[in-house]
């Protein structure tokens, strides 16, 4: 599973913070990070998800108001927020 995060489309609301800690509040940008993530060309950041965060990478993306945030499984097929 992997989820990927569009930091250019949040709003700071810090939502998934409260959801997944892999999200970081970033104050100083009024933005939340994604730890140990890789920025792509695309700009999105993306990070697979263990096992045992799958509940808490989801909720954190059924939670964000703008879905900046997506996860997909290991087949690559979009799990939240629904297509």
């Amino acid at each position: 599973m992997r989820v990927e995060f569009d930091r250019d489309t949040c709003i700071g609301m810090y939502q998934c913070v409260a959801e997944w800690d892999a999200f970081e509040r970033n104050k100083s940008e009024g933005k939340a990070d994604l730890a140990d993530s890789e920025e792509r060309e695309d700009g999105l950041f993306v990070r697979e998800v263990p096992e045992d965060a799958a509940f808490d990478a989801k909720f954190a993306a059924r939670v964000c108001p703008v879905d900046a945030i997506t996860v997909y499984d290991d087949d690559g097929e979009q799990l939240v927020p629904s297509p």
